[in-house]
């Protein structure tokens, strides 16, 4: 399987505009600045925001799966990541860390279980794996 993405840049970083898209057409021409990666911008998004949904999709497939092997499928989870981007000591910039908290409804699961099983989806989601910055998550079981 092949997943593309198409990004479009004019200008220098600082003035500079952009755009991305995604091959299946699920977003298209998304906007990007550099003033909207590094101080926010409404209505535009970033690279890190993008990685940002990506790691809590991947790690919400790999939980989901994890739960439902050990014979408890959820019900519902909801995965929030919050990647941070900002300067790097030495110059430049660099994505430091990325935090993904989730609420999970599973029937049958205390949380210390519904704890081990976010920290095993956290090691072994391939998104994790494809990064190599601190990751935490913080698991919270509802009722």
């Amino acid at each position: 399987m092949l997943s593309k993405a198409m990004a479009r840049w004019e200008g220098d970083l600082m003035s500079g505009k952009g755009a991305i898209s995604a091959a299946s057409g699920t977003f298209r021409d998304a906007g990007l600045t550099w003033k909207a990666r590094t101080e926010g911008v409404a209505s535009m998004t970033t690279p890190e925001e993008l990685l940002a949904s990506a790691h809590a999709a991947c790690f919400s497939m790999a939980l989901s799966h994890a739960l439902a092997q050990g014979g408890h499928p959820a019900t519902r989870l909801e995965t929030t990541c919050t990647v941070e981007f900002g300067p790097k000591k030495g110059g430049g910039f660099e994505v430091r860390s990325s935090a993904l908290e989730v609420k999970g409804w599973v029937p049958g699961v205390d949380e210390a279980a519904f704890t081990q099983a976010a920290e095993g989806a956290k090691d072994g989601c391939p998104i994790s794996n494809a990064l190599k910055i601190p990751m935490s998550v913080k698991a919270s079981l509802q009722r």
